[in-house]
């Protein structure tokens, strides 16, 4: 999807034209990946733009950076100070955010330790990530050939930007295929998670998505379904899924940052339920977006209000 430019992105402390946020070429990140990064979305609400779990995303890129030994020149109360500043200087209602640290230039080879630590945070108006049809209509996928990383040789716990290397490998083969998304296994053949978002099957009113254990991101947006399900008395499990699990499924559907809730109509050309957005996935929406409004009493802990 392309990128909206606005005015502004903030690079290490500073506020740059968005034209101007450059970086060298033999940065260690561009060629390693060595990097962890968030993403991040801000609602309009009637108080102003709201950052949706700022403080559980940035706790989250800190731990990132822990496991690849990253030590970030600025400290949480930076970034987080940071983050609705450069949402307020671009003017945003709403938007994308994304955090990034990564290794910069003056150190190459595979030791990352003497190279030095940047951080950036750009934002941009970024609508449905995979289609403001599919939040109703849902989206047809397929199950990947490739396999999602094994936590021991890449953790699924940190975002890092190198791992993602595999989720394009993914991507790219279920848009040439015709597909909208990809769903991936893990060496052991059970569900791990989308590209870029996590999996919900709704089977006799019941929800199941994949363990972490299993591979997938411990998703932000995962974890707020799994609570806002459970306060409306649904039963939620944890449980090892394989692939005929979501064709058998009633529902079925993608939660991320990016995604949000995304029905998903069809796996590996098989129809999923009714074929669009069942029952339980609209009131789960429902209810997620009204909680990013502002709307719901019980979660405005869930909003970091950029003008406070």
């Amino acid at each position: 999807m392309p990128i909206a430019e606005v005015e502004k992105i903030w690079m290490d402390g500073e506020l740059v034209d968005w034209a101007d946020a450059k970086i060298h070429v033999l940065s260690h990140a561009l060629h390693y990946g060595s990097g962890v990064f968030e993403g991040i979305r801000a609602y309009e609400t009637a108080r102003g733009a709201a950052v949706w779990h700022l403080e559980e995303h940035l706790h989250r890129l800190f731990r990132s950076a822990k496991l690849y030994h990253m030590d970030l020149p600025f400290s949480y109360e930076e970034i987080v100070l940071a983050t609705k500043d450069v949402i307020r200087v671009n003017g945003l209602t709403s938007c994308y955010v994304r955090p990034i640290a990564f290794r910069g230039y003056g150190e190459m080879g595979v030791n990352p330790l003497n190279a030095p630590v940047n951080v950036s945070i750009a934002v941009w108006p970024w609508g449905a990530y995979l289609g403001e049809d599919a939040l109703e209509q849902g989206v047809r996928s397929k199950i990947s050939s490739w396999r999602r990383n094994a936590q021991n040789a890449l953790p699924a716990a940190a975002k890092a930007d190198g791992q993602y290397i595999n989720s394009v490998l993914a991507k790219v083969e279920s848009l040439k295929a015709g597909y909208d998304e990809a769903i991936m296994l893990n060496e052991a053949g059970f569900i791990t998670d989308g590209s870029g978002e996590n999996v919900f099957i709704v089977r006799n009113g019941v929800l199941f998505t994949p363990p972490t254990q299993a591979g997938c991101l411990d998703g932000i947006t995962r974890g707020t379904v799994i609570t806002l399900a459970r306060e409306r008395e649904y039963v939620v499990r944890e449980e090892n899924l394989v692939r005929t699990d979501l064709y058998n499924a009633d529902e079925c559907f993608f939660t991320g940052t990016a995604a949000e809730l995304t029905p998903i109509r069809e796996v590996d050309d098989r129809q999923v339920g009714a074929g669009h957005r069942g029952a339980v996935t609209k009131e789960l929406q429902d209810a997620f977006f009204a909680a990013t409004k502002g709307e719901d009493p019980r979660h405005t802990d869930w909003l970091s209000y950029v003008d406070d």
